[in-house]
């Protein structure tokens, strides 16, 4: 379940938010509850000998779900993620404490201020897997409706993201877990195959 849940979050929003799940049930939304199940059924198919090739559609209420009930652990700072899926495109909002995320890192940098306080972050990726190589590019950040000038987002990453987290950048490729051959995004909804 932990590898599909990182998959699921590398191929919605890229950089800040990768997770872990924690031990938990999903018992109080019928979405949250539907979208364990299917993360279970990729895991398990993913162990057979031959996978099940048939896809598994994960709906955006049923990720949203997910993410609302608490079984995902974000990184510190980060809080209400909301997902829209549109073909190829992973639209990714949430609240964000900048001070909480960088926590730890002490030098002043007057292009990087910025990034303090607690802002609503909106990210625009395009993403998805093909030949079990899940691909992620950062198209736009923007903190309460501003466009984050790309040079200044480089450098947020460089200096706050890969050191916790070294294989997230602006351009992102990662293995699929659970012998996941090919994930599309499309319209509100993520479909996974596996073979």
């Amino acid at each position: 379940m932990k590898a599909c849940c990182a998959l699921l979050l590398a191929l919605t929003v890229c950089s800040l938010l990768t997770s872990h799940v924690r031990a938990q049930t999903v018992a109080d939304s019928a979405p949250a509850a539907r979208f364990e199940r299917k993360l279970q059924r990729v895991q398990s198919n993913g162990v057979q000998a031959r996978p099940d090739p048939s896809p598994t559609e994960l709906t955006e209420q049923e990720i949203n779900a997910y993410f609302a009930s608490g079984k995902v652990q974000l990184p510190t700072g980060v809080r209400s993620v909301v997902f829209q899926e549109q073909p190829g495109i992973v639209i990714g909002t949430s609240q964000v404490d900048f001070d909480q995320l960088k926590a730890g890192k002490n030098s002043y940098n007057p292009l990087l201020s910025v990034f303090s306080g607690v802002h609503e972050v909106v990210v625009t990726t395009h993403a998805y897997g093909a030949r079990r190589e899940g691909l992620v590019h950062v198209d736009s950040v923007s903190l309460d409706g501003v466009e984050v000038p790309r040079f200044v987002l480089e450098m947020f990453v460089e200096k706050y993201l890969k050191p916790k987290y070294p294989n997230i950048g602006i351009d992102s490729r990662f293995a699929l877990p659970a012998r996941v051959d090919a994930a599309t995004v499309g319209l509100h909804k993520v479909t996974v195959t596996q073979k």
